[in-house]
């Protein structure tokens, strides 16, 4: 009989193989390498920024070998915004900002869409301002508090 009693590592929704496919076609690499080392450096890279049940929960959704990217590195105690993302992934991989957004929305577009969007909102929650483009959604602007 199925345990209905919590998630099952095997209803996997995509592959490894069909991860990087996704990504080599979303970001154009010429090669799966290209989508592979993007694929290492972004989830390990948003690794370091997740926490809590959003980390755990993205990561089970995940394929094995992505998982293990994103939770290769402890968690940053300091929360870096979306651009601040990406100009540190661009000194961790020796790009430029540019490459190092580009490659951001290759892997991340799919990334959301294992997520779901409950769980990306609770991600995008956790999170500074500026990663919802990263995730590819719109950046809703916080209510800011009026000066009298």
């Amino acid at each position: 009989m199925y345990d209905q009693s919590g998630p099952e590592r095997s209803l996997v929704a995509m592959t490894y193989h069909q991860l990087l496919e996704r990504v080599r076609y979303e970001g154009a690499y010429p090669t799966p390498e290209h989508a592979e080392a993007a694929v290492r450096a972004v989830l390990t890279a948003l690794g370091r920024q997740l926490t809590g049940d959003e980390r755990v929960d993205l990561a089970r959704l995940l394929p094995v070998e992505a998982a293990l990217a994103l939770t290769a590195s402890v968690p940053d105690t300091g929360r870096l915004t979306g651009w601040e993302f990406v100009k540190d992934l661009a000194a961790r991989t020796g790009g430029t900002p540019a490459t190092a957004r580009w490659d951001t929305g290759a892997v991340l577009a799919p990334v959301s869409a294992l997520a779901g969007p409950d769980l990306l909102s609770r991600i995008l929650r956790q999170l500074p301002d500026g990663y919802a483009l990263l995730f590819g959604q719109a950046q809703l602007l916080r209510p800011q508090p009026v000066a009298a």
